[in-house]
């Protein structure tokens, strides 16, 4: 096996060029992009980045697009694109999930690696950030196409991942199942390695806690963060847009401090407790198991997300996709906390709209970062051939978070700031400061000095 630092030495030399203005000028940029735009200016600009910095920082360090040919169960031929964006390797290998979806294209797998750049600084575990996917509907394949599926993509890009390059993890639309596919496809070239990918199921090296990692980490946030404006989970009401593994696990979490689940949705539809009555979670859980959706709840309301998120509560949870929240939909918000289950769900129109409102909103770089913390002690247990029970991996999960939301709240309160400018402005300072360290870039002290 080699050495990180050889591993390194073999990434830099391969360092890709393209720019980001070396992009073809007609394609689109999506709104996952121009979000993640204006929240790194933002934060460049408090920081005083030069251009030549804020392009160093922002260059993703590789893009690999690859053909993936899958002969399906009916005897066909398919060739689905699949991508794995690495956008950061100063602060340790990139880390980022991989998902099967039909809106999966390089520019919002950039825009995503680069989020996850920013996110494992936040919370301080040594990693980059990447992200990868395959452009696919997994509703509309088989399991053993997806296990074809799978494989394949692992032989196209297996050069390029590993325990101390970048190691995926699951997304939207992949799970375990996947990531043991992933695993045993890599440990068929590269020998038996459980450190290249994480969120494994446990038999094969994953560790306890980490599938519900996600969903309790935005219930400790959460916690954190009424705690600190002087009041509890306990009583609060809570609206929650995605009910999958995470959705399903902060409610879960939420629940059992003492919280009112009160409405959920998912692709299908919402759902909204009637009376004062909340949801009960563990037979909404059953009954998404049983029938694939949170529609047709016994007892419960129909309604659509459009409503859900306008609905009377104290807290909201966007969980499923980017974007959830706009221009348009801002104004109706009637929460008072926002905790933003998935990445970029709030665009920067919407932003702005809700901090006008005096809604504090929990960025996703801190409310959803308890997936890849959990994910950094589940890698550092394979190389260290360990295992931890499940109390220490909750106990270190909250220990993570809960010192990161503090950092958040400092500097936001000291500089009069938004919590996503300080988060963004926490972890691009700590990326900058490692490529200064690297030799690729010199901070605004040190050209000054």
């Amino acid at each position: 096996m080699q050495s990180p630092n050889a591993v390194r030495h073999e990434l830099d030399s391969s360092r890709s060029v393209v720019a980001l203005e070396g992009r073809a000028d007609s394609e689109r940029r999506t709104e996952v992009e121009l979000t993640a735009d204006h929240n790194f200016t933002l934060a460049a600009g408090r920081l005083g980045l030069s251009a030549d910095q804020q392009l160093l920082l922002r260059t993703p360090f590789r893009e690999v697009k690859v053909a993936v040919p899958v002969q399906m169960d009916d005897g066909t031929l398919r060739v689905f694109a699949g991508y794995r964006v690495q956008h950061s390797g100063a602060r340790g290998p990139a880390k980022g999930g991989i998902r099967f979806h039909t809106d999966v294209s390089i520019g919002e797998m950039h825009a995503l690696a680069e989020i996850m750049t920013w996110k494992t600084a936040l919370v301080d575990v040594p990693f980059g950030g990447a992200k990868g996917g395959i452009a696919c509907d997994p509703s509309k394949l088989s399991l053993a196409e997806q296990e074809r599926l799978t494989r394949r993509y692992v032989s196209r890009i297996h050069r390029f991942i590993g325990p101390f390059r970048d190691i995926p993890a699951p997304d939207v639309n992949t799970n375990e199942q996947v990531m043991a596919w992933i695993l045993d496809e890599y440990s068929s070239r590269h020998g038996y390695s459980p450190a290249c990918v994480t969120s494994k199921p446990v038999e094969l090296g994953g560790i306890r806690g980490r599938s519900t990692a996600t969903g309790t980490g935005i219930g400790m946030v959460l916690a954190e963060h009424l705690k600190a404006r002087g009041r509890s989970i306990r009583g609060a009401r809570v609206a929650i847009q995605g009910f999958g593994n995470v959705g399903a696990n902060a409610a879960a979490f939420i629940e059992q401090h003492g919280g009112e689940i009160i409405a959920v949705a998912d692709v299908n539809g919402g759902i909204l407790s009637s009376g004062s009555r909340p949801l009960r979670v563990p037979d909404l859980i059953e009954h998404v198991r049983l029938t694939g959706s949170v529609v047709g709840f016994p007892g419960a309301m129909s309604i659509d997300n459009d409503e859900l998120l306008a609905l009377p509560c104290d807290v909201l949870i966007p969980a499923a996709l980017e974007n959830a929240l706009t221009e348009s939909s801002a104004g109706e918000v009637r929460a008072s906390v926002i905790v933003e289950g998935a990445n970029l769900p709030t665009t920067a129109g919407a932003d702005r709209i809700l901090r006008s409102r005096g809604i504090d909103v929990i960025p996703d770089l801190l409310a959803n970062a308890g997936g890849v913390v959990a994910s950094y002690f589940e890698w550092t247990q394979n190389l260290q051939q360990t295992q931890w029970p499940r109390q220490k991996v909750n106990r270190k999960l909250q220990s993570y978070l809960v010192r990161a939301y503090r950092s958040v709240r400092k500097i936001a309160e000291a500089r009069d700031m938004s919590f996503r400018e300080a988060a963004w402005l926490i972890a691009i300072e700590r990326v900058a400061r490692a490529e200064s360290l690297r030799g690729a870039l010199s901070t605004v002290k040190e050209r000054n000095r």
